[in-house]
């Protein structure tokens, strides 16, 4: 009897989410600069956030960048991770 079935018994999850990341360097080699280094980790967290909670990232990040916020059901990305962990009871 397991004391929390809602867990996964494998953590395939992290491990896909880490190949994202080592799958981007590999085919784009380095990035130059520390700022560029920066700005890849946090575009690629947020590509990866956005699909694992279902919401179209190349709509979020335009609606976001030209400050229109006209797609009203997208919330921040963080009010959506705190949704979705209350609703699986974490």
């Amino acid at each position: 009897m397991l004391i929390f079935p809602e867990s996964p018994l494998h953590n395939n999850a992290a491990k896909l989410a880490s190949r994202a990341k080592v799958r981007k360097k590999d085919v784009s080699l380095q990035t130059i600069t520390e700022e560029g280094t920066k700005t890849n980790d946090t575009f690629m967290t947020i590509v990866q956030t956005a699909k694992k909670l279902g919401v179209n990232a190349y709509q979020y990040i335009c609606d976001r960048v030209a400050n229109k916020f006209e797609i009203p059901s997208m919330a921040p990305l963080a009010q959506l991770i705190s949704e979705k962990s209350s609703l699986s009871g974490n």
